[in-house]
């Protein structure tokens, strides 16, 4: 497996990590940076995802091998190019906090990485 595709699932592990505890744990706390009003059981699942899929990544990162992880990869792209395109969805159509901006933009970034390694696959 590559040394690419090991950093990004350790990165991506500890920035979902941080987050998923955020959300899981606080949800009303951390959200009230601008976003209103809050649902803390949805928030909550969030978190709960977010930590079933730092989980995955830890796990990833483990891998020795890239047929070990092919699968987790192509999910990795399916969550995040989704999540992007749900989010830009609501930001085309009405007013949202900056906030939700950034996280769309995490989610294409992240959205643009899984792609480019689920692309490489041959190469490694």
């Amino acid at each position: 497996m590559s040394k690419g595709l090991r950093t990004a699932f350790l990165v991506h592990a500890v920035l979902t990590l941080i987050l998923g505890l955020l959300l899981f744990l606080i949800p009303g706390r951390f959200l009230l940076l601008g976003w209103h009003p809050i649902d803390a059981v949805a928030s909550r699942l969030f978190g709960a995802v977010l930590l079933a899929l730092a989980w995955s990544s830890f796990r990833g990162w483990q891998a020795t091998q890239r047929s070990q992880v092919s699968i987790l990869v192509e999910m990795e792209a399916a969550f995040t190019g989704l999540a992007s395109v749900a989010l830009l969805r609501h930001l085309l159509t009405g007013y949202y906090p900056f906030l939700l901006w950034i996280l769309f933009a995490v989610f294409l970034a992240w959205a643009v990485v899984w792609v480019y390694f689920l692309v490489r696959k041959g190469d490694e």
